[in-house]
C-alpha cells in the first residue's frame, strides 16, 4: 500500500443531519423534512474533502467496536480513505453528531461523544511511520492538546508541512503549538480564542492574522463569519469574500476549505488560486445539508465564478 500524501489527525462519527422548519420548543414536536446519515466528524469531512480532490489521504481517529464504526470505516475506505491508521476503542461507541438545520440555515447539534472517541498521544504516535512519511499532516484541534501536540511535533521533526485547524482552550498549548505550525485556520470563534478579542470586518481580520503570524505559522486563514477570509504570508496578505451562494447549512464549509488549502500548497498554486478555490470549496459546502463535502472541478469552478473579484 502506498504511503499517503497527507495524514489528517481528527474526529470521525457518525453524520444524522435533520432538515426541519423550526426548532421545537419544550414539549414539542417538529417534522422533519428531510434526513441524511453520513460519514462525520471534522477529520473525516476534511479526508473526504481532500480524496475528492485527488489527493492520496489517511485518517488517524478514533471509532467504536460496534457496528456503526464497521459502517463508517467502510464509507471511508469507499470515499477513497486509507484508514488504516484508525483505531477500534474496546467498550466504546462510536461517535454521533446529531445535526438539526432549521429553516433560515441555522444549525444546531447535538453531540454524544464518549471519551474514549477522542484521540490520545498514545494513538497519534502508533502512527508515527506514517505521519513522518507524508507530505503534509492536517492536525485538527477539537481534539485534545496532548494528541494535537504529538501529531505536530511528529511531522515538524520529519520536516512535513503542519496545517493547525482551529484553536484549543489552553492558551500555553496555543502557543505551544503555533511555533510547530507551517499554517494555521481559524473560524472566528476560535480567532478570538487565540487572539483574545473577535476581529471587526476584514481590516479587523487582517490585523489578527498578521498577529498571529508572529507566532510560528507561515500562512494565516481566518474567516469573517457572512463577508469572508483572510489570509496572510510573512510578505503580504488578501481578503477573498464569500462566493454568492444561498446557505442551507454551514457544516462543514470550513472542513472543504480545509482540504483545498491544503490541496493548493502541496501542488504549488499561486496564492490567489490557493485563497480563492479554499474559499470556493467552503462555497460548494454550505448549499447542501451536512457537512460531507462535494469538491470536483465543476463544483469549484462553478463557486470560483460566484465569488467577487477585485
Amino acid at each position: 500500500m502506498a504511503e499517503p500524501d497527507v495524514m489528517v489527525v481528527g474526529q470521525v462519527a457518525r453524520d444524522l443531519v435533520l432538515l426541519i422548519d423550526e426548532v421545537p420548543a419544550a414539549s414539542g414536536t417538529a417534522p422533519v423534512r428531510r434526513r441524511r446519515e453520513l460519514l462525520g466528524g471534522k477529520g473525516a469531512n476534511q479526508a473526504v474533502g481532500l480524496a475528492q480532490l485527488g489527493v492520496d489521504v489517511a485518517l488517524v481517529g478514533v471509532v467504536g467496536d460496534d457496528e456503526v464504526g464497521d459502517s463508517l470505516l467502510a464509507l471511508a475506505r469507499a470515499d477513497g480513505v486509507d484508514v488504516r491508521a484508525v483505531r477500534r476503542r474496546p467498550g466504546t461507541a462510536t461517535g454521533l453528531i446529531v445535526d438539526l438545520v432549521d429553516a433560515e440555515g441555522r444549525w444546531h447539534y447535538v453531540e454524544d461523544l464518549p471519551p474514549g472517541t477522542l484521540l490520545t498521544a498514545e494513538d497519534v504516535l502508533a502512527a508515527a511511520p506514517l505521519l513522518r512519511a507524508a507530505r503534509a499532516v492536517v492536525v485538527q484541534l477539537q481534539q485534545p492538546l496532548p494528541a494535537a501536540l504529538a501529531a505536530a511535533r511528529c511531522a515538524r521533526r520529519a520536516g512535513r508541512l503542519v496545517v493547525l485547524d482551529g484553536a484549543p482552550t489552553d492558551r500555553a498549548g496555543a502557543a505551544q503549538l503555533l511555533v510547530l505550525a507551517d499554517v494555521l485556520r481559524a473560524d472566528a470563534r476560535e480567532t478570538r480564542l487565540l487572539t483574545g478579542a473577535a476581529p471587526a470586518g476584514a481590516a479587523g481580520c487582517l490585523r489578527a492574522a498578521r498577529e498571529l503570524l508572529g507566532r510560528g505559522p507561515s500562512l494565516v486563514a481566518l474567516a469573517v463569519d457572512g463577508v469572508g477570509n483572510a489570509f496572510a504570508w510573512p510578505d503580504g496578505d488578501l481578503f477573498v469574500p464569500l462566493s454568492d451562494t444561498p446557505t442551507v447549512d454551514t457544516t462543514g464549509a470550513g472542513d472543504a476549505f480545509v482540504a483545498a488549502l491544503t490541496a493548493g500548497l502541496l501542488r504549488g498554486e499561486r496564492r490567489e488560486q490557493i485563497a480563492r478555490r479554499a474559499v470556493a470549496a467552503a462555497g460548494a459546502t454550505v448549499g447542501r445539508p451536512g457537512g460531507r463535502p462535494d469538491l470536483t472541478e465543476a463544483t469549484i469552478a462553478a463557486q470560483l465564478a460566484r465569488i467577487p473579484v477585485g
